[in-house]
């Protein structure tokens, strides 16, 4: 039997971010499950000023690049010759990621002109940013949606009071495998000037107001009235002011506890930072999910979060992490407390962690969409 030619629609590398990951590693599975999966990459995704370098140096781009590399979100002309391209190539079904409201006339726009279905992958039904176009672009969502693929049941739940009639399948965010070679603790810490015997907290990913990181600076001089020699390490890409923040810390007086590495993070960079850290701290505002949960579960840490979107449901209290009991400062400064009182063994972290994730694979998660997929493109 023919296999199901599937148009998969995302970023991918070398465009940066946690989105052109998933993508690259879900297709990978839908491709070791015998799925004939077409990418359709985005070139650029906003304009060079507001996307900041969110493509990998070309040296680094040793990935396969798409077949439709030419697509940018933000020049509505290059949607035509992707749509051409995909008609061209006349897939049984298309693959949308969705994380943004942006997207939406795209979308809409290949639904109306191939006629293909299309189910989208969500990541965010709402986006993280709020804009005045919204309400229309959640119209548009209704219009060009003949499925969805959510990752956590929080998403699901918003789906389906706003669209009820839409075929939906709830699934997860799978675990991230460390890349990288390996550090041991002692190594990173020396790397990175942290004290072998300092507590370290880790934010990691990019620096955006939902992600909270104000709040947990916030948060840090109650912290370090519970071990003065705890240390907070950020890494990640700024999106907002570096300035701000640093005049933050100045403010608080926090500056010798706290480490800034404000650039994108490359693989090998990334486990130097999570093999010197204790455990990875989500101090965020708003969350659907987060692969930056995932890849500390990965790396074997556990994580302390805030009870934002569907974060809670990805954390065993005191075994896997800890829940604040609220998005405050003061509930972070306490979620943080008790895991410093509690002094986490990680071998029981790393246990908790392969019981909680057993079924969170890639696998079953190509498995699940592809015959979510195969059912939409039948019209079942």
């Amino acid at each position: 039997m023919k296999p199901l030619r599937i148009a998969f629609i995302t970023p991918f590398f070398p465009l940066k971010g946690g989105i052109a990951r998933f993508s690259g590693l879900l297709r990978d599975a839908l491709l070791q499950r015998g799925y004939d999966v077409v990418s359709i990459s985005f070139k650029a995704l906003y304009p060079e000023f507001l996307s900041k370098g969110a493509v990998v140096a070309p040296h680094a781009a040793d990935a396969v690049i798409s077949e439709a590399c030419r697509l940018v979100l933000y020049n509505p002309f290059s949607w035509f010759g992707a749509i051409r391209s995909i008609r061209v190539l006349k897939p049984d079904i298309l693959l949308a990621a969705y994380w943004t409201g942006l997207l939406a006339p795209f979308y809409y726009l290949l639904r109306r002109l191939t006629g293909i279905r299309i189910v989208v992958l969500l990541h965010n039904f709402s986006s993280h940013e709020s804009f005045f176009f919204d309400s229309f672009m959640r119209w548009l969502l209704r219009a060009f949606a003949d499925g969805f693929v959510t990752l956590s049941k929080a998403v699901s739940e918003q789906v389906s009071l706003a669209m009820p009639h839409i075929p939906m399948l709830t699934l997860f965010h799978p675990l991230y495998e460390p890349e990288g070679g390996a550090c041991s603790m002692l190594d990173a810490r020396g790397e990175l000037h942290l004290a072998e015997e300092s507590p370290v907290l880790l934010f990691f990913g990019y620096v955006r107001r939902y992600k909270g990181l104000d709040m947990l600076l916030h948060a840090m001089p109650e912290i370090l009235k519970k071990n003065p020699a705890l240390r907070l390490v950020v890494a990640g890409q700024f999106f907002q002011s570096q300035d701000t923040y640093k005049e933050m810390i100045s403010q608080l007086g926090i500056g010798g506890s706290v480490d800034l590495y404000p650039e994108y993070v490359s693989p090998e960079r990334t486990a130097l930072f999570f093999a010197a850290a204790d455990a990875v701290v989500l101090p965020y505002r708003s969350a659907t999910q987060s692969g930056v949960l995932q890849l500390a579960y990965g790396h074997g840490l556990p994580v302390i979060v805030t009870p934002a979107g569907a974060l809670p449901e990805m954390v065993r209290q005191g075994e896997t992490g800890f829940i604040a009991r609220d998005c405050s400062s003061e509930g972070i400064a306490e979620a943080v407390g008790e895991f410093l009182e509690c002094r986490m063994d990680l071998t029981g972290v790393r246990s908790a962690i392969e019981v909680l994730c057993k079924d969170f694979s890639w696998d079953f998660f190509a498995a699940a969409t592809g015959a979510f997929l195969e059912a939409q493109a039948s019209g079942r």
